[in-house]
């Protein structure tokens, strides 16, 4: 089986180029993040006619979260199993957490009322799609916020899953978990996606029992997810791994391959400024040439010009 996760930037403005990926690289699961679109506006069709049921939670303008199956789709669980509407402070049960002041801005002051998660069975492994708050400036509400969602998503996961089971948590997880996964560590410390409570809350994650698909596979540096549209960045690989697939031990051990599609960054229509992360459980899926094996000789050029 193949899944895979992308944060789309909008779905509407990517379809062409989702539509070509699935083509391409004939994922069995994608796990897709920001779509931007309320549910009643999902355009199905395109899905169905390869071959892929959809099951989306969106809210319209910022967020989205989906699942595309060509193996089955069931046992749908949205928000940790509560409804959007419910105040940020008793989402997700448990202890309440630390209010989050509305700043009136694009959706991440109260992302446990936000469409950041979904999860669901597809041909007998559970998968979750997950678009984590981006945190915006280390110790603002947005950022206290981020890291309350980390603390939901990691009570659901101790409530609901269980290490043991056929389990995939894939999406953007808005974290590099270390140094080796960003550009730079000396420019992006003192921010977020690298401060050491982000990094705490993602190796939670690890410690409850799931493992980082893409590093068990990739040890080598200069691997990113993610590049920002400026100034050349993504030519010079000025990026982040910020886009994770998680699995439990025992997917872990089955694994045959994992890659970043670095191809689908690339061309026109515009793409996503982030790629796919892929992963293959018991067999090889189609073969894929990422373009990572070209591309390292013409960015240490870039970079030294």
């Amino acid at each position: 089986m193949r899944i895979a996760t992308w944060n789309v930037n909008s779905l509407n403005a990517r379809m062409e180029k989702v539509l070509w990926w699935l083509e391409r690289a004939q994922p069995d699961v994608l796990l897709m993040q920001e779509t931007k679109l309320a549910d009643a506006a999902v355009p199905g069709e395109p899905f169905t006619r390869l071959g892929y049921e959809l099951a989306h939670h969106g809210e319209g303008r910022w967020n989205g979260v989906a699942i595309a199956s060509r193996v089955g789709l069931a046992e749908i669980v949205t928000n940790f199993g509560n409804p959007l509407a419910v105040p940020a402070a008793a989402a997700g049960g448990g202890e309440a957490e630390p209010a989050v002041t509305s700043g009136g801005e694009a959706g991440d002051e109260q992302p446990l009322r936000e469409a950041r998660m979904i999860a669901a069975l597809c041909g007998g492994l559970r998968v979750v799609s997950i678009y984590a708050p981006n945190g915006r400036t280390v110790g603002s509400p947005f950022y206290e916020a981020k890291l309350a969602w980390f603390r939901a998503l990691s009570r659901w996961l101790r409530a609901k899953a269980r290490p043991d089971e056929p389990l995939v948590v894939g999406g953007d997880y808005n974290v590099a978990p270390t140094d080796d996964d960003v550009w730079s560590a000396a420019a992006c410390h003192g921010g977020t996606h690298v401060s050491a409570p982000e990094r705490a809350a993602f190796q939670d994650l690890c410690g409850w029992g799931l493992v980082d698909a893409y590093r068990r596979l990739h040890p080598e540096k200069g691997r990113y997810s993610w590049w920002d549209y400026r100034a050349g960045n993504f030519h010079k690989n000025l990026g982040m791994r910020i886009d994770h697939l998680l699995v439990t031990r025992g997917v872990a051990e089955r694994l045959t391959w994992a890659e970043i599609d670095r191809e689908a960054r690339k061309g026109k229509p515009t793409p996503s400024d982030h790629a796919p992360v892929l992963i293959d459980v018991d067999e090889p899926g189609r073969p894929l040439d990422a373009g990572w094996t070209g591309a390292t000789e013409r960015i240490a050029a870039r970079r030294e010009s």
